[in-house]
């Protein structure tokens, strides 16, 4: 094979090198079925690795009814969230002198089924469904604010990422969005990403966030205060 075969070759596979490795490297929805013939909470047992601990406290929290009957979109914490949050939990409680917590039932259900409530939102929504966001444009594209079981509101909107220098033209990422201060709904709000979305269960909708850039509660130390204030159950042997 002369040079000039080599170069030409060489450059066709770092194309497609190239092209592979932009093809894994966004966030996009995954690859995966988007209808599950069961409710939301029996997909999520049909997961049970990915959402053991997301599991456990919806059922201390007694929210199964809530994703296995009724019409709802869920915003699915994975485990890694949940783990994250009691960390953190931990290191306040050490840092304080006290016992830390080693089983999610030493937090009060109340806690769980008040924290959870965040995430869930009546009806059944898909990505389609919500409007765009920009992060940087607010006023143009704010996408738009929504009342959750909990009676919270979050704003909820679609990322239009740009592609080619064009934009608005690249993949779309659905965000659920904390707003920490509901007098100014704008300002510095928490953006938690969806790392898969448009799941349909015979019950509603789930889109489960990302673990990586998500930590249960959202706002971490709104939840160690509502954890201590309403009171750890010591661990038992």
């Amino acid at each position: 094979m002369n040079l000039k075969n080599r170069i030409f070759y060489m450059i066709i596979a770092l194309a497609v090198l190239f092209s592979t490795s932009c093809k894994k490297y966004y966030y996009d929805s995954g690859v995966h079925d988007p209808k599950f013939e069961g409710s939301t909470l029996a997909y999520m047992k049909a997961k049970q690795p990915f959402f053991d601990s997301t599991l456990t406290i919806i059922n201390l929290a007694g929210l199964d009814d809530v994703l296995d009957k009724e019409n709802v979109t869920f915003f699915a914490p994975p485990s890694g969230s949940v783990n994250k949050a009691i960390i953190q939990l931990n290191r306040y409680l050490r840092f304080e002198g006290r016992d830390t917590v080693s089983k999610l039932t030493q937090i009060k259900p109340a806690v769980w089924k008040n924290t959870l409530l965040q995430y869930i939102f009546k009806s059944s929504s898909l990505m389609k469904d919500y409007p765009q966001r920009d992060t940087l444009s607010y006023i143009a594209f704010p996408g738009q604010n929504y009342t959750s079981y909990s009676g919270r509101i979050m704003n909820i909107g679609v990322i239009f990422n740009n592609a080619g220098g064009v934009q608005y033209a690249g993949y779309r990422q659905l965000f659920l969005a904390y707003i920490p201060d509901l007098s100014n709904p704008q300002v510095a709000l928490q953006n938690n990403p969806v790392a898969t979305s448009d799941i349909q269960t015979n019950n509603g909708v789930l889109h489960v966030l990302t673990r990586i850039k998500h930590t249960f509660g959202f706002n971490t130390l709104k939840f160690i205060d509502e954890a201590i204030a309403a009171g750890i159950t010591p661990a038992t042997p």
